[in-house]
């Protein structure tokens, strides 16, 4: 389950037009010398236990910031934020995963970083090998030469190891062959079934209304509309400028 109140969540960036290159220099690590942006704007949302919930939005709605926020990397600068159950992100390509070491090593690291004993990482590394449908020499070769789909192959395998309380995607389903995009859905639908709380961002509309029960669609850092997944993809439409044929 996952509780929002009032969030707020803004960014320092680095402050253009600087009058002289002693100021530019001085700037790097001074908090005087930056710009704050703010991504998230008072935003209320309530998502249910065994509920999967999609987000559209433009890039740069604040959608991915969201996703960050209630994985805990980000920190709210107002607000509330409840998350209950254990966490799985899957936020972008390659992050969490060593790009030095194999998909076998890989899967034993993220398995001992969230604290499992050795019996965790062989469930983890039997998961990614049922799973992933990454051949032998393919989970022996270092992350770095994997491809995109390799890699969300690998990542998502290990995500939905031990069936995660809240699992976190952030469109990296995308880059995978429709084979295994339908693997993840069933997977997804399995966590649900279970009673695991799904936060699903994509620009695919119709794998939101095929996914999701509900959906929520972020412009400005605002939550603008939340309901059926018709109903936001038709307004979501209309922020586009698409005709919709109903």
């Amino acid at each position: 389950m996952i509780e929002v109140r009032g969030l707020q969540a803004d960014y320092h960036v680095q402050r253009h037009g600087y009058r002289s290159i002693k100021e530019y220099l001085v700037s790097f690590g001074s908090k005087r010398l930056l710009e704050r942006k703010r991504v998230i704007t008072g935003m209320d949302l309530d998502i249910a236990a065994g509920e999967c919930f999609g987000i559209v939005g433009r890039n740069g709605s604040g959608k991915s910031t969201l996703l960050r926020v209630l994985a805990g990397i980000v920190e709210p600068t107002a607000g509330t934020v409840v998350v209950r159950g254990r966490v799985a992100p899957m936020l972008a390509l390659g992050v969490g995963l060593e790009p030095e070491l194999d998909g076998i090593e890989n899967a034993r690291l993220c398995a001992a970083l969230m604290g499992g004993d050795r019996q965790a990482m062989r469930r983890t590394v039997e998961h990614v090998r049922a799973f992933a449908g990454l051949t032998e020499e393919d989970l022996h070769m270092p992350v770095k030469r994997y491809s995109t789909g390799m890699m969300a192959r690998l990542g998502f395998a290990i995500a939905t190891t031990d069936d995660p309380e809240v699992l976190l995607i952030d469109e990296v389903l995308a880059v995978g062959d429709a084979a295994f995009q339908l693997k993840c859905y069933e997977r997804i639908a399995d966590l649900k079934r279970k009673g695991g709380t799904i936060v699903f961002v994509s620009h695919a509309l119709g794998e939101v209304q095929r996914l999701c029960d509900r959906a929520g669609c972020m412009e400005g850092g605002r939550l603008l509309k939340v309901g059926g997944t018709h109903e936001v993809g038709v307004f979501y439409h209309g922020l586009l400028g698409i005709p919709v044929q109903e």
